[in-house]
């Protein structure tokens, strides 16, 4: 009687945890733990980021991507006090100080590109120049000024002349990230900002080639990521998007079918990542239904999941395949070895409000990793 071989046995793959290595697009990350965009207001003159920026994000070069705070990409493009730009040689310089000690530290680092659009005041513009939106159409929020905060100013409608014009401002902005260091870039798409209006029917009455039909509405975020590609390449390329916050008076008659087309845009520029905030930025997960696992299945790209994750909720859409990676925005400004903490079960410090957007080290550099032990 002649015998065959054993067949072997199957190879057993073991879920991915979030504490194992990942390659999204051209970034090879230690983690899937992301650190997420947070505004601190805390540039100097110029809009250049501090040296305290250095040691800030130095710190937390555990993550295995950070995400830095949104970062202009032209003088029209603030709305807060102290939020740095990445449009002067001097920002330029100021970031790859930034980008140089994360590095040095092992990090890695893309900086989040962001135009306010109309959530901004005058007092923040040059002289002259009032908040632009896709639509004459002022927002019922607040922003930061050096006077506190106050109610963003009424903002006039962009010529569709002008968009090309903001279009490029973006992609120089990405070619200045790269030139600063950076290990790609984020367009802020999320929130309520410029991108978000034009996304949004509440916010875009537009009767032109960006406004009414989704095919329009979309047409912005596509033309701002496309001339990002081209100028750094799409494995270089993520977007944050927010289907359902309600930051910043922003909203939709008919959020699911108009983020389903925007990530299938999205899609078709092969882009390393989207970036999801699930429910309210900030706030509550369920703020009103969303299909996630709709949007996701029309990107081929990487998925991270933003918003109220714990570690336990971070593992388990890790594991289940339901996420790339996790971002973690306030825990990261408390606990800067988060990485560590999480993977050891160490305890988690609060963060203190009142140093959110205050200015100097307080809050800021100060709050202290875990002593090492022997």
């Amino acid at each position: 009687m002649s015998s065959s071989a054993a067949s072997p046995a199957p190879v057993a793959t073991q879920a991915p945890s979030l504490f194992d290595p990942v390659r999204i697009g051209a970034i090879d990350m230690a983690n899937r733990i992301v650190m997420a965009p947070l505004t601190r207001s805390r540039a100097e003159a110029g809009l250049v980021p501090s040296p305290l920026a250095v040691d800030y994000y130095g710190q937390r070069a555990s993550a295995g991507l950070i995400i830095t705070e949104a970062t202009q990409v032209s003088w029209l493009a603030q709305g807060y006090i102290s939020t740095p730009g990445l449009f002067t040689t001097e920002q330029i310089e100021g970031w790859k100080k930034v980008t140089d000690e994360v590095h040095r530290r092992g990090g890695r680092i893309v900086v989040q590109l962001w135009h306010v659009g109309r959530i901004s005041h005058t007092s923040l513009l040059p002289p002259g120049e009032v908040p632009v939106a896709p639509s004459a159409i002022r927002a019922d929020t607040k922003t930061f000024t050096p006077e506190g905060f106050v109610d963003v100013s009424e903002p006039r409608a962009l010529g569709i002349e002008e968009i090309p014009g903001i279009v490029e401002d973006f992609r120089k902005a990405a070619r200045n990230a790269i030139d600063a260091g950076f290990d790609g870039v984020e367009v802020h798409a999320a929130n309520g900002y410029l991108i978000d209006q034009f996304l949004r029917d509440k916010t875009n009455h537009r009767s032109d080639a960006y406004g009414g039909s989704i095919e329009n509405r979309t047409r912005f975020l596509h033309e701002v990521v496309q001339a990002v590609v081209q100028e750094i390449g799409a494995d270089r390329t993520g977007v944050r998007i927010a289907p359902v916050t309600p930051s910043n008076d922003i909203a939709d008659s008919n959020p699911q079918p108009l983020f389903e087309r925007a990530v299938e845009r999205l899609d078709a520029l092969n882009i390393a990542y989207v970036h999801v905030v699930e429910g309210a930025t900030g706030g509550p997960r369920d703020v009103q239904p969303f299909d996630y696992e709709a949007l996701r299945s029309r990107f081929r790209g990487a998925w991270i999941v933003n918003n109220g994750y714990d570690l336990e909720m971070a593992q388990a859409a890790v594991r289940e395949g339901r996420a790339d990676a996790v971002a973690f925005g306030r825990l990261f400004i408390s606990n800067p070895d988060l990485v560590r903490r999480l993977r050891e079960g160490a305890p988690l410090v609060e963060p203190d409000r009142d140093t959110f957007y205050s200015g100097g080290a307080k809050g800021y550099v100060d709050y202290p990793a875990l002593a090492d032990t022997d």
